[in-house]
């Protein structure tokens, strides 16, 4: 009985055994075979939504780092402008700016075709016609409206660039008119230019996932706002000297620094815009590993160089270190040798923080210090595919120049017709209140007693005696 009963053991260990081994082999046989093309068609689209939603997150990112660097009598605002322009930026991508960049587009711009949407195939899948499938599956390799979202999310951070950098100071809606147009005609005719097969992509442009095509075109718009609007009260005194406005939150901005560093893995690995076969996994983790290392070594370039450049180890250029990084390796995440990705970022870093410190002599007043670290860091990110991801120099600038021009010009006549029909600067007195009450008649954090600052008093008196 003894030995009946240790047979029985071994003979199942030993069928577990043959079990697992045959499972291996089969499976190794299909991981040496071709994905079928129903299969690939589904983890294309699943990652496009994955990535996607994950790209979305980047604006609740954007949301906690403006929301904290902001005073807490403009918290309120700045919710609402976040999840505003997000919706703003789908609707309108969705009525004409997708058609614009990528519908049967020829040199410069695609169809002003109204909506978008799923293919007949497709509509017939959905309705039952089970032999509509193969059709979707010769038709493409993903779902129509996957492709469709993947690239909705991109416009929402393009413009969340924006509201940063003029928050404090600039109309509610007079802001989301800006990005209504930003997001139905600037940013397409920039992605028609180059991901729609424009006369940028025909001559070669390179741009991966977006340094000059999101973020630059973000921060050129920025900049156009900067120059109208202008700078907040107090911000550079009389004298000729800055005045320093420490974030309310801290931790909510480093928070949201994180979220963005989260998110930026569905940026650039999406972009590989397959998850089919090997290549395609292979290219992703290197995509993901380099976008990581950027990152982090351009919070260690910002750390190192913000005491000589600023006078102090500066916690928020440390942390836009890290966005700069992010943006610098945007456009040639797909490198293969890594250490090329830590020698961008950390370029990037160092071209933020002395951003930063440029925009102060200049006295163009960014709040969060997003052109900085979108626009400067994208340029250099652009031209830095020339590096090791086989750009040319001549086309890249060509780019970097175009889209600048485009971009910055469209921007400020956009922003100034704004001001010219509905004002976009809020009234002195609401400025020195907050947008929370002015603009909104809710405070983000009621239980604080808010203190005038006695600069903010100063400035007004003597506005006050100008007039």
């Amino acid at each position: 009985m003894g030995k009946a009963s240790q047979g029985g053991p071994r003979r199942t260990t030993s069928f577990v055994m043959a079990a697992i081994a045959l499972a291996i082999g089969v499976f190794a046989a299909r991981a040496n075979a071709a994905v079928a093309a129903e299969t690939g068609f589904v983890l294309n689209t699943f990652s496009f939504l994955i990535w996607g939603a994950l790209v979305m997150w980047m604006c609740a990112g954007f949301t906690m780092l403006e929301a904290g660097s902001v005073r807490t009598k403009n918290a309120s605002v700045i919710c609402l402008k976040n999840i505003g322009l997000y919706s703003i930026a789908g609707l309108a991508y969705y009525v004409i700016g997708y058609n614009l960049m990528y519908t049967d587009v020829g040199s410069l711009i695609g169809t002003i075709t109204p909506f978008y949407g799923s293919t007949p195939d497709e509509i017939a899948l959905l309705n039952g016609d089970e032999a509509a499938a193969a059709k979707v599956v010769e038709a493409g390799s993903y779902s129509t409206m996957s492709d469709w979202f993947f690239q909705m999310v991109f416009v929402a951070t393009a413009a969340s660039i924006v509201s940063g950098t003029l928050a404090e100071r600039v109309r509610l809606w007079s802001f989301f008119a800006f990005v209504l147009v930003l997001t139905a005609v600037i940013y397409p005719v920039v992605g028609a230019w180059t991901w729609g097969g424009g006369w940028l992509s025909q001559m070669g442009f390179k741009d991966f996932a977006g340094s000059t095509i999101v973020h630059s075109t973000g921060g050129w718009a920025a900049l156009a706002g900067v120059v109208v609007v202008g700078a907040r009260l107090g911000k550079f005194r009389r004298d000729g000297t800055v005045k320093t406005t420490p974030p309310s939150n801290v931790p909510a901005v480093t928070l949201g620094v994180f979220i963005l560093w989260l998110g930026w893995f569905g940026f650039n690995g999406g972009s590989q815009l397959a998850l089919a076969g090997a290549l395609d996994a292979v290219a992703m983790s290197n995509v993901l590993v380099n976008t990581n290392l950027a990152a982090g070594a351009g919070v260690m370039a910002a750390m190192s160089v913000s005491r000589p450049l600023l006078g102090r180890v500066d916690l928020l250029a440390v942390l836009n270190g890290a966005i700069a990084g992010l943006v610098s390796i945007t456009a040639g995440p797909d490198v293969i040798d890594h250490y090329w990705a830590i020698v961008i970022g950390a370029v990037g870093g160092v071209v933020c923080t002395a951003g930063i410190r440029m925009m102060e002599s200049l006295k163009l007043d960014d709040v969060v210090g997003a052109i900085p670290a979108h626009l400067f860091a994208g340029v250099w990110g652009t031209l830095a595919v020339c590096i090791a991801s086989g750009g040319d120099i001549l086309t890249q600038l060509v780019g970097v120049l175009a889209v600048g021009a485009f971009v910055f010009s469209s921007s400020w006549l956009v922003w100034k017709a704004i001001d010219m029909m509905f004002g976009v600067r809020i009234s002195h007195t609401a400025e020195e209140m907050g947008q929370d009450i002015s603009e909104l008649g809710i405070e983000a954090y009621p239980e604080f007693v808010v203190v005038p600052d006695q600069d903010d008093i100063d400035e007004l008196r003597a506005l006050d005696e100008e007039r």
